[in-house]
């Protein structure tokens, strides 16, 4: 119902944008873009973001050590064995996807597995599969796309404006205004979009990700590792999907950590420690 929900909304969006930037015209064909684009991101939005990260499929007998943690966890969580894929990327990071529990994959880059103890590893896998247990996946996944989709056209308003600025706003095509009021609002859009749906699935993932794997600490202190790897190796993430990682790939900090699509990494450890210990041991 949530996806449900998401999609139409999103198409909406995408037509209110398709009547700012080309009138009617832009309209109607906005609304043919948006069922195209929810009938792909259903049914491939997983694909597609993996894609987009060149993640090739691994097997039990290529990564046999990893392969028997997501099959224990897996089990753990009453969860069928997703498929497991390998990103070929120095920094450290993970994410799930998939339109169900049915149709899961895990990905985690190269760099994972170098950074991290077998038992953090474990924590950090956990914590995705939480995500397939809590049937985030689907949601994470279609957001990333549509946001994606969203900058998309944002970037094509900015070019029409470049080189159709000189065009009246009586024609039957876009209001120019409309349009660069689009190219202003509508990463902002998207970025919001991402921030509504990550944040509060974090915490529920991380409690849930501690339970299978049977031991909050593990986690925790893969958290702490990734943090720091984050910030000092570069990944080439786009912003449309950085908020299905298990900690942003993209490297900022000021402001921009207010709009950070993860909630505060400080926190979310001591979520974890107070589940060992009952109480928060960090400020």
């Amino acid at each position: 119902m949530k996806t449900f929900v998401l999609m139409a909304l999103m198409t909406v969006l995408v037509i209110y944008i398709g009547n700012l930037l080309g009138g009617n015209n832009g309209m109607i064909m906005a609304f043919m873009i948006a069922l195209v684009m929810n009938f792909g991101t259903y049914w491939f939005s997983d694909k597609i973001v993996l894609g987009m990260y060149h993640a090739q499929e691994i097997t039990a007998e290529s990564h046999p050590g990893i392969f028997r943690i997501v099959q224990d966890i897996a089990q753990r969580a009453g969860l069928p064995m997703p498929r497991v894929y390998m990103i070929p990327s120095e920094q450290p990071n993970a994410f799930a996807t998939g339109r169900n529990p049915e149709h899961a994959a895990v990905a985690m880059t190269e760099g994972i597995v170098r950074s991290l103890s077998d038992d953090e590893l474990r924590g950090v896998l956990g914590h995705e599969l939480a995500h397939v247990k809590h049937r985030d996946i689907l949601i994470g996944t279609v957001a990333a796309t549509m946001a994606g989709a969203i900058s998309m056209i944002a970037h094509m308003a900015q070019f029409a404006m470049i080189f159709g600025g000189g065009r009246s706003s009586d024609d039957e095509g876009g209001n120019p205004i409309g349009g660069l009021l689009m190219i202003i609002l509508a990463p902002i859009a998207a970025l919001l979009i991402q921030m509504a749906i990550s944040r509060s699935r974090e915490y529920e993932a991380d409690r849930g990700g501690a339970e299978f794997a049977g031991n909050p600490l593990s986690l925790a202190n893969a958290l702490r590792k990734l943090e720091v790897k984050a910030k000092e190796i570069p990944m080439n993430a786009t912003p449309a999907t950085a908020h299905i990682f298990i900690v942003n790939p993209l490297r900022g900090g000021g402001i921009a950590t207010l709009f950070s699509t993860h909630p505060p990494m400080e926190e979310r450890i001591a979520r974890l420690e107070q589940m060992v210990y009952g109480q928060k041991l960090t400020a």
